[in-house]
C-alpha cells in the first residue's frame, strides 16, 4: 500500500530519555540530532517544556544550529500555564501540547471533569498563540482508552482554536493494527487536520500500529532509536525507517547511517544491541542453514528483504552441523574448487560432525586440506 508523504517525529530526547537510569549528556543530544538529520527525520523533539528544564533554551539554540533548518524542532508541553510560558522562551518550531483524553486518566489521576479538559485546553491552545508560538499539535494522551465521542470533541475544539495537529496517545500499547486503523481512521473522518500516532511497544506491537495507522490515513508517527521508552518502549525508529526506505521506496530517509546512529545511542544510554536486532543486528545477515545458504548463493532476494550494503550489513556465510551438501558444493564451486561427490560427502561429515562454525575463508583452507 501507497502511503503517501510519511512524516517521522523522533522523540528520542523526550521520550527515550524517559526511559529508566538514562540521561543524555549535552555532547550525546548534539551528536544524536545530527545523526537524525543524516537519516533525514522530519521533526525532532527535543524534550519536555518545563522551568525545570532549564537546559532547554540553550538546546534548542545549538539544534537549529546544527539541523540548519532540515528539519522541524519541537517540545512535549503540558497543558499547564507555567509551561506553556517557559515553552515560548525556548523559541520551538512547533510545541507539542498534550492533554489527557480517557476517564481514568481525567477522574482518578486529575481529579478532574471532562469540561475542565475541554477549558483547560481551549485556553492552553490561547495562551500558546498569545505568546507567539508558530505551531501547535494536540496530543491526546491514553486516546485508544477513551470515549470515542469525547474524543472527537477535544479534537474538534484544537481544531476550532487553531491546533495545526492532532496526535493520539496509544499509551499504554494496547492497540492492535486493526483497532488502530479504525481509530485513525475515526480521526480522519472527524477533524481536518493532519494526524499523528504516538505507539508504545507493551505488546510488541509499537512498530505493527505505526505502520497501520500510516497506512489508515495518519500523516505521521511517532519513534524513538533503538524504541526507548517507558516500561516496553516505542515504535523503533530503525524499523520505520526501515520499512518506509526498503519496502516502499521513500527515498528521503537513508537507513544506511542507521547502524552509526543506534550504536551512538546504545553506548550513550548505557545498552546493548542483541544480534538480531532489526536492521542494526550484528548478526542479521549470518546465514548456516544449508538451505537458505542456497537460496542466497542463487539469488539473496530469496531470503534477503534488502541488500545488507542498503544498512551498512555484510552477509556472512557459516558452515557447521546445519549446512549440507549443495550449499557447501556451491562456494567451492565458486573458489574454483572441484570435489567429487564422494569428497564432497566426506568433507560435510568431517564439518559436521567437528563440533566447530566455520567462515567462508576457513571453509576453502579446510576443503583444501581435505583434498
Amino acid at each position: 500500500m501507497r502511503i503517501n508523504q510519511p512524516q517521522l517525529i523522533d522523540s528520542t530526547l523526550r521520550e527515550g530519555e524517559q526511559t529508566p537510569s538514562v540521561a543524555f549528556t549535552d555532547q550525546d543530544k548534539h551528536k544524536i540530532i545530527q545523526g537524525l538529520c543524516r537519516i533525514g527525520v522530519d521533526e525532532i523533539e527535543l524534550g519536555i517544556a518545563s522551568p525545570l528544564n532549564t537546559y532547554l533554551p540553550n538546546l534548542v539554540k545549538e539544534a537549529k544550529k546544527i539541523t540548519a533548518g532540515s528539519c522541524r524542532l519541537s517540545l512535549w508541553c503540558r497543558c499547564k500555564a507555567e509551561d506553556i510560558a517557559f515553552a515560548a522562551t525556548c523559541f520551538p518550531d512547533l510545541l507539542a501540547l498534550s492533554i489527557p483524553v480517557s476517564d481514568p486518566h481525567i477522574q482518578e489521576r486529575l481529579g478532574k471533569d471532562r469540561d475542565w479538559i475541554s477549558k483547560t485546553l481551549t485556553a492552553s491552545l490561547q495562551q500558546a498563540w498569545a505568546a507567539g508560538i508558530p505551531a501547535v499539535s494536540v496530543g491526546m494522551e491514553d486516546a485508544s482508552r477513551a470515549d470515542t465521542d469525547f474524543l472527537v470533541a477535544t479534537a474538534k475544539i484544537a481544531q476550532q482554536h487553531g491546533a495545526t495537529r492532532i496526535r493520539l496517545a496509544d499509551t499504554v500499547g494496547i492497540c492492535s493494527p486493526a483497532r488502530m486503523t479504525r481509530l485513525v481512521q475515526t480521526m480522519k473522518e472527524a477533524v481536518s487536520l493532519p494526524v499523528a500516532v504516538h505507539c508504545h511497544n507493551d505488546f510488541g506491537m509499537a512498530t505493527a500500529n505505526s505502520i497501520a495507522a500510516l497506512e489508515a490515513g495518519a500523516d505521521s508517527l511517532d519513534a524513538t532509536v533503538l524504541g526507548l521508552g517507558e516500561r516496553a518502549g516505542n515504535c523503533r525508529l530503525e524499523e520505520v525507517i526501515g520499512y518506509l526506505a526498503l519496502v516502499l521506496g521513500e527515498q528521503r530517509y537513508h537507513p544506511e547511517f542507521l547502524p552509526e546512529l543506534c550504536q551512538l545511542v546504545a553506548e550513550s544510554a548505557g545498552r546493548d544491541i542483541a544480534e538480531n536486532h532489526p536492521l542494526v543486528g550484528s548478526a542479521i545477515f549470518t546465514c548456516e542453514s544449508g538451505l537458505h545458504q542456497h537460496g542466497l548463493t542463487v539469488n539473496p532476494d530469496m531470503y534477503e528483504p534488502y541488500a545488507p550494503e542498503r544498512v551498512g550489513g555484510t552477509r556472512r556465510l557459516r558452515f557447521g552441523e546445519k549446512t549440507g551438501a549443495r550449499a557447501i558444493q556451491l562456494q567451492l564451486h565458486k573458489a574454483g574448487l572441484r570435489l567429487d561427490e564422494m569428497q564432497i560427502k566426506d568433507l560435510v561429515h568431517r564439518i559436521r560432525s567437528g563440533g566447530q562454525v566455520l567462515n567462508q575463508e576457513q571453509l576453502l583452507r579446510f576443503a583444501a586440506k581435505c583434498c
